[in-house]
């Protein structure tokens, strides 16, 4: 069976992606799995390399992922030779050069070149321009590549925890006003779906958490659990969604229920990605569902600015991202050949003993 094709993007070149890359990369194992594509530049991964003494990653310089080679690093160099770093430094050149990246491998995935994306940390002030007006790379990988009308689902997972966001990177203040039955029953659907072609959980039990204190305590503390998050719950369930709550979050995580659950469907950014974090730091992963055939992880953290530079970086968050995305790469593999030639319907006709065959 073919390797697949992993692009990685360097994230902001003046955070920690090239350390936490080399030091992933550097297990030749890694190439046993699947064929890693960089796309960034091989002088500042030099640069990196040397300034924190890392061991040497030899890179193979190739000029398009249709050159990629197995059982090495490719990279594909995508800024100039002269380009500028600063580690630690929020820069406009470090947002730059973070989003010609993602660019050129978002359009190489889109052309089939590659099979899967996974995507270093990035600062969304430093990437903000006229090319790049988004929050963040889920936003932008949903107006790049989801099919018209679909909407993009972002996904914590770490072993059996996974948590999606119903709104992600909007000001607390516009949370409340930012949700509808229509929007969390839309949510709710891609995420049953990924679970269950992504992560292979048939019949996919899903946790709903409220958006109020004590889950609205029956509408003292606000209305949206009455009139916004139970419709919804209701909604999903006459659609054959095993959808349950609304809990309230603030007891959900620390009394361990949501080890009963497949899933947890949080209302905002914080509530669900605080106790997820929490759980698992090192080991979490963001995955972009709702992307149709495309697959899109990365580390659960940030451009590490603070530490950039240092070598004290810990690159077991975007090992696992890589690992996530050749086992959801697999995982649909398997469900589609599952259900390439499906049973045709039977049934008897009254009256009769035969087995009639349903043919439409």
């Amino acid at each position: 069976m073919k390797l697949p094709k992993i692009a990685i993007t360097h994230g902001d070149p003046n955070g920690i992606g090239y350390e936490v890359i080399l030091k992933c990369l550097e297990d030749t194992r890694m190439t046993e799995l699947c064929i890693p594509i960089i796309y960034g530049s091989a002088k500042i991964a030099a640069h990196y390399r040397k300034l924190m003494d890392l061991p040497a990653v030899q890179l193979n310089h190739i000029k398009s992922a249709e050159d990629a080679q197995e059982g090495c690093v490719n990279i594909i160099n995508v800024l100039p030779e002269d380009w500028k770093v600063d580690p630690g430094e929020c820069t406009e050149w470090g947002g730059r050069g973070a989003f010609m990246a993602l660019e050129s491998a978002v359009s190489d995935m889109r052309n089939g070149l590659v099979d899967a994306l996974v995507t270093a940390p990035v600062n969304k002030a430093a990437i903000q321009s006229d090319t790049f007006s988004f929050p963040g790379h889920t936003e932008y990988l949903e107006a790049s590549l989801a099919a018209e009308g679909e909407q993009a689902l972002m996904v914590l997972c770490a072993g059996d925890v996974r948590v999606a966001l119903v709104t992600t990177h909007i000001p607390v203040s516009a949370i409340a006003q930012a949700l509808t039955s229509e929007n969390i029953v839309k949510k709710l659907e891609v995420f049953s779906h990924a679970l269950h072609r992504d992560f292979r959980i048939h019949h996919p039990r899903i946790a709903v958490l409220g958006l109020n204190p004590h889950a609205g305590d029956g509408g003292l503390l606000g209305r949206e659990e009455q009139e916004i998050i139970i419709p919804a719950i209701e909604e999903a369930q006459q659609k054959k969604i095993q959808a349950f709550g609304p809990y309230a979050a603030d007891g959900f995580f620390g009394a361990g229920h949501y080890k009963k659950f497949d899933g947890i469907l949080a209302m905002y950014h914080d509530q669900g990605l605080a106790p997820f974090k929490t759980l698992a730091m090192e080991a979490g992963v963001n995955f972009t569902a709702g992307l149709g055939d495309y697959v899109r992880t990365s580390p659960d953290h940030g451009t590490g600015f603070d530490i950039a530079g240092q070598g004290v970086a810990d690159e077991s968050s975007l090992r696992q991202a890589i690992y996530t995305a050749i086992d959801i790469l697999r995982n649909r593999r398997s469900e589609d050949v599952a259900h390439r030639h499906p049973l045709r319907k039977q049934y008897y006709e009254k009256g009769s003993d035969n087995v009639v065959l349903d043919l439409s």
